[in-house]
């Protein structure tokens, strides 16, 4: 039979910065178990990459912050192209409700050492996009460490260097059971074979559910899909601007390749585990586009190239991390709401730090994002959520 100390279940961004963490802590006996013939056909593949620093509550912000800055070392660090690019956030209020928000979220990032987020009046908003229709905007925030990665080269990247460290990985492994006792994790049955391990890791995103439920746990983490439009080559903008955030309804938008990529969370759209894209929705966005970026009406795009992915969303939109405490041995990965590209450094540095010695420093009270946080009614609530 195979042996771990450690199975990892889910090959995207999330399982392989875990495994890539725990083998730089010295527990390289790590296998990761992907369902797919090849990685991030998941939520991995489908993101939009962004990362930032700017939310609401401190366990975002010092997740985000930690990342944020493994990312602007990740090419150094491990030898592979993680294509961050700090060309920022720009939230864009147009009313004195998002002003104060802005403000006020403002207030615990600096507290927490997030001191390059600021307030930006409406002049400068116009002048780094000069394409904004402007006349209802009324200031914003900005954050110039935000910006954005290439969510597929940072997973390679981690496999990769894991692999490197001693770290295996089987594609095509479905699991079908999760075996334990009174004691413990006991084993997992996989379409590959059976495994021996005392340790395992759900990182299976918008699976984990699923993936829970084979140990008898009941873990609240649903699909829901999200739907991106790239456009064809478009010169009107600069490719240098950051990414856009109109607060008035949520469209968002960033520079990809010779065009951008537009973004909305459609609030009509409900759970479920739909990854077809819906045609009409690029009505629903350039609509909005347009309305924000007058330019945009005149923007072609190919509903051929546009995609849907899955968010897995936490009852809080925060994610799930660490020990299931009925379950001893089994450890959650899960619920990122929409930030697991941005959170993965972080949470493989959590998760290896809770599995090799039982307590972490990224955050400041890790307890606060554990599972058990339900069952206690200590939600937390991030409003920040794009």
């Amino acid at each position: 039979m195979e042996t771990a100390d450690v199975v990892v279940i889910g090959g995207g961004i999330v399982g392989s910065s875990i495994a890539w963490h725990l083998a730089e802590s010295g527990c390289t006996n790590v296998l990761i178990l992907e369902r797919e013939t090849h990685q991030g056909k998941g939520s991995t593949g489908k993101s939009m990459g962004g990362v930032r620093a700017q939310f609401a509550t401190a366990p975002n912000i010092q997740m985000s912050m930690y990342s944020i800055h493994f990312y602007s070392e990740f090419d150094e660090r491990l030898g592979q192209p993680g294509g961050y690019r700090p060309q920022g956030y720009l939230f864009v209020a147009t009313a004195p409700k998002h002003l104060d928000y802005l403000q006020t979220n403002q207030k615990l990032q600096h507290s927490l050492g997030l001191t390059q987020a600021r307030m930006v009046p409406r002049d400068e908003i116009v002048a780094r996009v000069p394409q904004l229709r402007s006349d209802d905007i009324l200031g914003g925030s900005f954050c110039p460490t935000d910006g954005f990665v290439d969510p597929y080269s940072v997973m390679t990247g981690f496999t990769t260097c894991a692999v490197e460290r001693g770290v295996r990985l089987w594609r095509s492994a479905e699991v079908t059971a999760i075996h334990a006792n009174g004691t413990g994790i006991l084993g997992v049955e996989t379409s590959r074979g059976p495994i021996s391990t005392r340790v395992v890791v759900n990182a299976a995103g918008a699976w984990a559910a699923e993936v829970a439920a084979l140990a008898g746990i009941d873990l609240p983490v649903e699909p829901l899909r999200r739907q991106l439009v790239p456009t064809e080559p478009f010169d009107q903008i600069s490719h240098e601007i950051p990414m856009v955030i109109d607060m008035t309804n949520g469209f968002h938008f960033r520079p990809e390749s010779l065009g951008f990529l537009l973004a909305w969370n459609d609030p009509e759209e409900k759970p479920g585990f739909k990854t077809d894209f819906e045609p009409s929705f690029i009505e629903k966005i350039l609509d909005r586009a347009a309305y924000r970026v007058p330019c945009f009406e005149n923007v072609a795009v190919n509903p051929k190239k546009a995609w849907a992915g899955l968010y897995e969303m936490s009852p809080d939109h925060h994610c799930i991390l660490g020990p299931v405490e009925e379950v001893p041995g089994f450890f959650c990965a899960n619920g990122f709401s929409g930030h697991g590209v941005m959170h993965a450094p972080a949470t493989g540095r959590i998760l290896a730090d809770l599995i090799t010695r039982g307590t972490t420093e990224v955050v400041s009270k890790a307890a606060t994002l554990s599972p058990t946080r339900f069952a206690r009614n200590q939600l937390l609530h991030e409003t920040a959520v794009l």
